[in-house]
């Protein structure tokens, strides 16, 4: 399939990670249109509009990346220009594909995409589903977040509330423990930058390490820690009546929830 030009409607935080992650896979800076007062500093050869196309999307991709309680206020402007050859991709956390098609009924396809920060680097983690994954249009939307990283289809919407929560919450979640790995090594009498620096290439490289393991995270774990040794004193603390596991579940249920809530919001 021919490359679609890809409108970006919102270009925060998440949609200009997913712009530079698509130009550092050699995307041409031209195929993409901004949409956005509020953003500045576009990559060179990236296309700044101040609306939509008077005769209309076409065939192209318009991607949603704007707060999801605004989707009621600027769907409208859009949805008539956005025909059977469009394809809506939004990555508005929480919003159903029910209430995507409400908004954009004449739309060809529509695609929920979750990514994650990562993907500015191409290292991210994106959960998709489609009204009809087997559509060509929907599979070059997968194609094209492949390029950012690992792509997954999720099976059920039901469940895209909590991959939100895992991957698109999680950087941040992980960005936590790694400045509490640094903060504990500066309490202990590090230097607050070398504990930080220390942190980061830990992290960084056990990540690696697991992604091309053949074992499991937790199998991998035991693996550093030598029976009485002082890896093993530490797991004990995190794995004392499974403190690690329940705080991380009650963070990704809180999370999951208020996806949840925000759906319920953008039916309304």
């Amino acid at each position: 399939m021919a490359a679609r030009p890809v409108w970006l409607i919102g270009c925060g935080n998440m949609a200009g990670a997913m712009l530079a992650g698509w130009l550092a896979a050699g995307e041409a800076p031209g195929r993409f249109r901004v949409i956005d007062p509020a953003k500045s500093g576009l990559p060179d050869g990236v296309e700044r509009r101040d609306g939509p196309p008077a005769d209309g999307f076409g065939d192209a991709v318009v991607q949603l990346g704007f707060k999801p309680h605004m989707l009621a206020d600027i769907a409208p402007a859009l949805s008539a220009l956005a025909g059977p050859g469009t394809v809506v991709v939004s990555i508005l956390a929480g919003v159903e594909r029910a209430t995507l098609r409400a908004a954009f009924p004449d739309a060809g396809q529509i695609v929920r995409v979750m990514p994650n920060m990562p993907v500015a680097r191409r290292k991210g983690a994106v959960g998709l589903i489609a009204e009809d994954r087997t559509d060509p249009r929907a599979m070059m939307v997968a194609e094209l977040m492949g390029w950012l990283g690992l792509a997954e289809w999720i099976a059920d919407e039901a469940l895209f509330d909590i991959v939100t929560a895992l991957s698109g919450s999680g950087p941040a979640f992980l960005f936590r423990f790694v400045d509490a790995l640094a903060r504990g090594g500066e309490r202990l009498g590090l230097d607050a930058g070398q504990a930080q620096r220390l942190a980061i290439a830990t992290v960084q490289g056990a990540a690696e390490l697991a992604a091309a393991s053949d074992e499991d995270p937790g199998t991998l774990a035991d693996r550093v820690a030598s029976p009485g040794g002082s890896t093993r004193k530490g797991l004990d603390i995190l794995d004392r009546d499974d403190a690690l596991a329940e705080l991380v579940y009650r963070t990704l249920e809180a999370a999951t929830e208020r996806n949840r809530e925000m759906a319920a919001e953008a039916r309304r």
